[in-house]
């Protein structure tokens, strides 16, 4: 099985402890991190030397899965924000590159086309965006729709949005966004170079038109005769799905998507600016898979989708919830819940925990947007069905946590407590899952089982779930995989 070593965008759990515990799903895997604290965060940036002396380092590895926003930037935060001249980072890059030829190893990297958010939240952007993000959102979209329909009144709105927004500002932004885009660009000759094996641009919290959308479709145009050159819609899920195919290569393993709503598999989730069949596909593609029929498959991907417009937990905006009789596959399958961005389908949930028994489950996602949510349960199901040995109480873990963070917590913690900042609290958090933990744990016959929660980030968004240790009254394996 192959060694990997594995660079990720920040310190997040998603990408960090998550990608660890997909890893070891499999125990003839062996996944190579560098230390979490030196990794960046909301605040700080990575320490990009010590994990540059950290590649140095490491001996046989078979297969490097990049962030290439860390080593340039200091993380995906970090890109936004970042005032480094282009030579500067550049320089930075020319130094892993150097780094990365000493290793006689294949190279999946990844880097982001910088995201536009419509709204004025400057958590994860420069101090600007508290007072003109929805403007410059605006401007971004209504300018690449005037490049794409050549509208009159886009055109007019468009200006009306930049006169808006001072100068400074936005050329401040147009420069980062440059700088960014060159970057991109630069990276694309470094796979023609064979420096990288496989080249991911991905397109963060996308909308029909804007800025990053017409650089996606640029960066595509200077690709197209270059080979694993690919665009994804998403972000944090890229190194799962990088990860999974590092794991599976030359597996050739066969997936079936079956949707809760089959007649609305056109629609566009909220973030992307794909369909959820197409996203669905991509998905599945990337993480080293391929779509199958039902009846040639090796497993089977039930995608609990919308049937009019994906909820947005956050914002307080539902879809109906599901109301329908639940058919479980009669083959190895797994769930991608994506009724709503951030968080479960409760009613989903419920009816699933309903059934006498969920053989031959290969987990459950709910998390976050569509491509996050399809990216983690892929990784987890290819990895854990394609394993040689695997390993029972990783999966058991991993399964409990997901339930815990994507249901419990997003679905149903999270709008309790995000009204007031008091309840940042490790100890308020604890106290809000106790009830949710109980339902699960009654579910799966799990006993004496330590769990611990925390808000990594200091931020409502996130939370991070351990869980010492699992033990079941009923051996968990049998309720999952047996008659």
């Amino acid at each position: 099985m192959p060694k990997i070593a594995l660079i990720p965008i920040d310190n997040r759990p998603v990408c960090y402890t998550l990608p660890k515990q997909i890893a070891e799903l499999a125990k003839e895997n062996e996944l190579l991190l560098p230390d979490r604290s030196l990794l960046g965060s909301l605040t700080k940036n990575a320490d990009i030397n010590a994990i540059l002396e950290w590649l140095k380092s490491l001996k046989d590895i078979d297969i490097f899965v990049v962030s290439l926003d860390t080593i340039a930037y200091g993380g995906l935060i970090s890109s936004r924000r970042s005032n480094d001249s282009f030579e500067e980072i550049k320089s930075r890059i020319s130094t892993f590159t150097e780094i990365l030829k000493t290793h006689n190893a294949k190279v999946f990297a990844f880097s982001s086309i910088m995201r536009i958010s419509n709204n004025n939240i400057n958590e994860e952007e420069k101090e600007y965006w508290s007072s003109y993000g929805t403007k410059i959102f605006e401007y971004s979209y209504n300018l690449h729709k005037m490049e794409v329909t050549c509208d009159g009144s886009t055109m007019l709105a468009c200006n009306c949005n930049a006169t808006r927004i001072p100068d400074d500002i936005l050329d401040d932004y147009l420069n980062t966004r440059k700088r960014n885009f060159e970057i991109n660009k630069y990276y694309i000759e470094l796979i023609k170079q064979g420096i990288f094996d496989t080249l991911v641009f991905s397109k963060d919290d996308c909308s029909e038109y804007g800025l990053n959308v017409k650089e996606a479709n640029l960066l595509k145009e200077e690709a197209k005769a270059v080979k694993n050159v690919l665009i994804k819609t998403g972000a944090d899920e890229i190194p799962l799905s990088l990860l999974s195919r590092a794991i599976n290569l030359n597996k050739n393993l066969k997936i079936a998507p079956i949707y809760t709503n089959p007649n609305s598999i056109d629609k566009i989730s909220k973030y992307e600016d794909i369909s959820v069949e197409e996203s669905v596909k991509s998905q599945i593609e990337l993480a080293g898979a391929t779509v199958s029929s039902y009846d040639d498959c090796d497993l089977v991907l039930l995608v609990n989708n919308f049937k009019n417009e994906q909820g947005e937990l956050v914002m307080d905006v539902f879809e109906p919830l599901f109301d329908k009789e639940l058919i479980l596959p009669d083959k190895p399958y797994f769930i991608a819940d994506i009724l709503n961005a951030n968080g479960s389908d409760n009613n989903f949930v419920k009816t699933l925990f309903k059934q006498e028994s969920l053989k031959e489950f290969y987990g459950y996602s709910a998390w976050n947007t569509t491509g996050n949510t399809l990216g983690c349960a892929l990784a987890t199901a290819l990895t854990f069905f394609g394993a040689k040995i695997p390993n029972e109480k990783v999966f058991k873990t991993l399964l409990i946590t997901r339930f815990l963070d994507d249901w419990a917590y997003q679905a149903n913690v999270r709008s309790k407590l995000r009204t007031n900042l008091e309840n940042l609290s490790n100890t308020v958090l604890k106290v809000n899952m106790k009830e949710f933990e109980k339902v699960l744990f009654e579910k799966f016959g799990i006993t004496n089982v330590k769990t611990e929660y925390k808000f990594p980030w200091k931020r409502f968004f996130e939370i991070e779930v351990s869980i010492q240790d699992i033990y079941a009254t009923v051996p968990f394996v049998d309720i999952l995989f047996c008659e």
